[in-house]
């Protein structure tokens, strides 16, 4: 069993004296501390600590972290094909049954379970953070997983004078402070988007900044009705930003696409670079990213076919123009980004595409281009 080191205990700094300084540190102390890594519950994807999933409701959140309390209960991988370590996990089904659970782990094909798997499907919305921290408590030093499905069966009431904010960042703060005062361990919330889409994906969260500004992890799922693909967007404070592409395959699991974590975000890169574009476009976009060198308008326009070079030239200038792909020299053109120094298997995470904004210019008749 793994001691808690003495600098993550809650009572670490606890003594007799009276200082408001009490708990503080200087800086020759912190540089000479030993932190241990961040664990992952899902390898590069989900870190230690709060992590908020949020999605617009039935597009499959909930057999997405069933897949998750799965797959890290036994240590088998995740997504499909991300590493995970076995750790006991909670998986609080706010919004399901048994019968229901059950079912859902038919259809998931599920081999073999873990005792390290609890389900609870009844939470009073007073006991929500005595409830998670009973179930730390009996798994000290053992990176336990708590899943929240969802906050708003479980989010408790406003007390005596508390505006809406005060009442979110109370209670996330309370999750986060369970999950750092256990190191190693994490609390995945599961929430609802807004209905109204801002320009930042974290205008998404539902609720107040209070819930959003808690989180050391905020991830958006999002999927187009009766699809079987959707975006991951992730931002965290440990984990490096990214988006992938997931499938659904015909057993509900949710697996990356293409196989592994730089294939998925490959995938989302792609499919970001022709959002809102019209088919020649997107074709021309395609062409480009599917060339692992500098490509001419003449190339394009023979890997395209239904244009010629001259009017490869103006949709690649056009796309340059709007970030959707990079002009590298005079006449030549390339990828926003390159994804082939990530290897499969060893997969570092300063190398993975980071998010890009893209404006969707128009031409003289107001068309997008």
């Amino acid at each position: 069993m793994t001691t808690i080191p003495e600098y993550f205990r809650a009572d670490a700094f606890e003594d007799d004296n009276p200082s408001k300084l009490r708990n503080a540190f200087t800086a020759d102390w912190l540089m000479a501390q030993e932190f241990p890594a961040v664990n992952y519950v899902v390898d590069g994807i989900i870190p230690e600590g709060l992590t908020l999933l949020i999605a617009a409701p039935k597009i499959g959140k909930s057999w997405m972290v069933l897949g998750l309390a799965m797959a890290t209960s036994t240590g088998s991988p995740a997504l499909g094909c991300v590493p995970t370590k076995a750790a006991p996990v909670l998986y609080m089904a706010l919004e399901d049954g048994p019968r229901r659970l059950q079912s859902r782990m038919k259809v998931l094909n599920v081999r073999s379970v873990s005792s390290r798997l609890t389900f609870i499907t009844q939470v009073p919305r007073g006991d929500m953070l005595a409830t998670i921290r009973e179930f730390m408590d009996r798994h000290p030093g053992e990176n336990p997983v708590v899943i929240l499905d969802t906050l708003g069966k479980a989010m408790p009431p406003a007390v005596g004078g508390e505006t809406q904010y005060d009442r979110d960042y109370r209670v996330l703060g309370g999750l986060k402070a369970l999950a750092d005062n256990n190191p190693g361990s994490s609390v995945i919330i599961v929430h609802h988007t807004r209905k109204m889409d801002g320009a930042d994906f974290l205008d998404a969260v539902s609720g107040t900044q209070g819930i959003a500004g808690a989180a050391d992890t905020i991830m958006l799922l999002k999927r187009s009705r009766h699809e079987s693909q959707a975006s991951l967007q992730v931002t965290s404070r440990d984990a490096a930003e990214g988006e992938y592409i997931l499938e659904q395959a015909g057993t509900g699991n949710w697996v990356l696409a293409g196989g592994s974590r730089a294939e998925a975000a490959k995938a989302a890169m792609e499919s970001r670079s022709v959002e809102g574009v019209d088919t020649v476009m997107a074709d021309v976009i395609a062409a480009v990213n599917q060339t692992k060198q500098d490509v001419t308008p003449a190339q394009v326009s023979a890997l395209v076919g239904s244009i010629d070079g001259k009017r490869a030239g103006t949709y690649l200038a056009r796309a340059a123009d709007a970030g959707r792909i990079r002009k590298t020299s005079r006449g030549k053109y390339a990828s926003v980004n390159s994804v082939e120094s990530v290897e499969s298997g060893n997969e570092d995470l300063d190398d993975f595409p980071q998010f890009h904004t893209f404006h969707t210019p128009t031409d003289q008749d107001g068309e997008a281009a």
